[in-house]
């Protein structure tokens, strides 16, 4: 409960400064609010985000509740103004962040931590595959998950939000140098590789797919495995990367680090707890010798 206190508190200090900034600098209002009128936006945002994050530090759990539903409604609402005027593009990311921060303080003031197991709730709860099903099946279910998630997280994702990079203009895009792209080609079809090799030793061994709702049921030590403990994530965040150069967006290279972190820090820990409870000794030695990111 007190990191998200001190978070609403952090987010009080930075509200307060940026009226200010947006009221004695023009170049600050013009790319945070656009043509909108400052005043009218801070009679509103004033109490219901700068204020309520104050109240929210104090501990009250109602105002903490407030400044983020405010939140989240203005990130909306100023991703959208920005999208159709071309102005306000680094009001929109600063409200973004916000959002997501005083989700995470939300979560920690009002329960006392981050309930990272919802993500795995419902469809994406851990269950084994069934054992019933042939290698081949197994193999054709990684291979259509792979171009779902690959087309969704690598093309239509990412390209939304480099297009939303270019729109919301304001210095955002980078025009980089060829060569870059050339690079991001080379590590997109690197990547890919290990992806695939590591999906498919994942069926043809572990009995399984990668999804959740699907895992193998088997403990997968071969292949790629054998080097580093989650080796199709460490493809998927050069892939994310790969696509960012390919595309000269930041915003995608920096999706590419959100995901990952998500990942390692959210995602990686329960199905690191599944797979312990699953396969006992056999993983927590694995566990033991083999790194999650670094081979060796």
């Amino acid at each position: 409960m007190l990191w998200g206190r001190v978070y609403f508190a952090i987010q009080a200090v930075a509200g307060a400064a940026w009226w200010v900034a947006v009221f004695a600098s023009p170049w600050v209002r013009t790319t945070t609010v656009g043509s909108l009128d400052p005043v009218i936006v801070a009679a509103l945002d004033i109490p219901l985000f700068v204020i309520a994050s104050a109240v929210a530090a104090l501990g009250v759990r109602a105002a903490a509740w407030v400044a983020t539903g405010w939140t989240l409604v203005v990130a909306g609402l100023l991703a959208l103004y920005a999208t159709v005027t071309t102005e306000a593009g680094w009001g929109v990311l600063i409200m973004v962040a916000a959002a997501g921060g005083s989700l995470v303080a939300l979560a920690l003031v009002v329960l006392g931590r981050v309930p990272t197991e919802w993500i795995i709730a419902g469809p994406f709860a851990f269950r084994p595959a069934d054992a019933r099903r042939s290698t081949a099946r197994h193999v054709a279910s990684t291979g259509g998950q792979i171009a779902v998630f690959w087309g969704l997280f690598l093309v239509v994702i990412p390209g939304s939000v480099a297009l939303l990079e270019r729109r919301w203009a304001l210095g955002l895009g980078l025009d980089l140098p060829d060569a870059v792209g050339v690079i991001g080609v080379v590590l997109l079809a690197l990547a890919s590789a290990l992806g695939i090799w590591s999906a498919v030793t994942m069926s043809t061994i572990g009995h399984g797919t990668p999804l959740p709702g699907a895992m193998p049921n088997r403990l997968v030590i071969a292949g790629p495995y054998r080097f580093v403990r989650n080796p199709m994530a460490v493809a998927g965040i050069i892939q994310g990367v790969a696509v960012g150069l390919i595309l000269s967006s930041w915003l995608v290279v920096a999706y590419a680090a959100l995901g990952s972190l998500l990942w390692n820090y959210a995602v990686r820990p329960l199905e690191e707890r599944d797979l312990e409870e699953r396969f006992g000794d056999d993983f927590r030695r694995y566990r033991d010798t083999v790194r999650c990111w670094v081979p060796r």
